[in-house]
């Protein structure tokens, strides 16, 4: 029983279903469980997450990564005391007015929070529509086509059940790879199947290459070991989000002189052997990284840590890989990536 499910006989709790479908949104089920349950404890309604502090947000997000989905949370919990009262509109449009819901979102607080009749797309049912009604148009285009089929296929009554019931049809049964058709209930009717080509659907268009973008990282340490921080900007990749300072991070690669320009403090700057990778949704990521000392407490924009400490800060996952590669093995490390190294390339 997935956490965020009402179980037989209970109301649908609008938040714990909106909350779920934001941390769903290019995340993995099994990923998201414990950051849900953690939410939920923390945050048991959407007031309590309204009031909460945006760092201490971002700090329980990180690792889910895609960052403004936190910002936008946060952001939406305030919307809905602030025009809703606290409660969630059952309109969908009145849902896509708030911070962070968009049409997908909206469609499926709508019919699984309020049963309201919605069309609710996830990944999952467009695998099934588009084997169910043998769409052969690449992903993206066939979108409009799947959610269309999607519509004709929806119940005026119990839409949300519906909807999880295909969620879950595509998840366990209508699987991308191998598809257990002989345990479909649409076995006998599914386009797809008789054309011989249900497990070659829904078709994707040619992926693109990913650029590489290229920076620095700039680890300085204070004369008691301590660690400079900074916040990045609200807006943007990673906004608000801690930081180990670092360089703008372009496409066109940049001579020493023109990036260490960049660090936070004129002082002998050592670089270290290799380089921190790390791949965003458009865009591939390497990074030297420097390290360098300031005799005192330099007056630099940020804050001083202890690196026993840099657990406490909401530190996205390629600030975590930067951290293992500029500490040694021994230290404190472990505090402040909850034990694991994250993977970065010595080479």
């Amino acid at each position: 029983m997935l956490p965020w499910r009402a179980r037989r006989g209970e109301v649908p709790d609008p938040y714990r279903v909106w909350l779920s479908e934001i941390m769903l949104q290019q995340t993995t089920v099994a990923t998201v469980g414990p950051y849900f349950e953690a939410f939920l404890t923390r945050w048991p309604d959407v007031a309590a997450l309204a009031k909460a502090d945006l760092d201490d947000v971002l700090h329980a997000w990180a690792g889910l990564g895609y960052y403004s989905r936190a910002r936008n949370l946060h952001a939406c919990a305030g919307a809905v005391c602030e025009r809703h009262g606290g409660a969630f509109p059952a309109d969908e449009k009145e849902l896509q007015a708030l911070p962070g819901i968009g049409p997908y979102t909206a469609a499926a607080i709508a019919a699984i929070a309020f049963g309201r009749r919605a069309v609710v797309v996830d990944g999952n049912i467009e695998r099934v529509i588009a084997r169910l009604f043998a769409i052969e148009t690449p992903l993206p285009a066939a979108k409009k086509e799947i959610k269309a089929r999607m519509d004709e296929v929806t119940p005026e009554k119990r839409a949300g059940d519906f909807a999880q019931a295909m969620m879950d049809l595509g998840a366990a049964i209508c699987t991308p790879r191998s598809p257990a058709c002989n345990r479909c209930p649409f076995e006998s009717t599914c386009a797809g199947r008789a054309a011989g080509i249900a497990e070659s659907l829904p078709r994707k268009a040619p992926k693109k290459e990913k650029p590489v973008r290229r920076g620095a990282a700039f680890w300085l340490e204070g004369p008691g070991g301590e660690v400079l921080l900074r916040k990045r900007e609200a807006k943007g990749l990673l906004g608000g989000m801690t930081e180990i300072p670092s360089s703008e991070w372009t496409a066109e690669p940049r001579g020493q002189v023109e990036m260490l320009a960049e660090a936070p403090l004129d002082t002998e700057w050592q670089k270290l052997p290799g380089l921190v990778r790390h791949t965003f949704t458009h865009f591939h990521l390497e990074l030297e990284v420097w390290r360098g000392k300031a005799g005192k407490r330099a007056a630099v924009e940020g804050i001083w840590c202890a690196p026993e400490r840099l657990g406490e800060h909401a530190l996205p996952t390629v600030m975590k890989k930067i951290v293992a590669h500029a500490l040694p093995e021994e230290g404190p490390l472990f505090a402040a990536t909850k034990g694991k190294r994250p993977a970065s390339s010595r080479r």
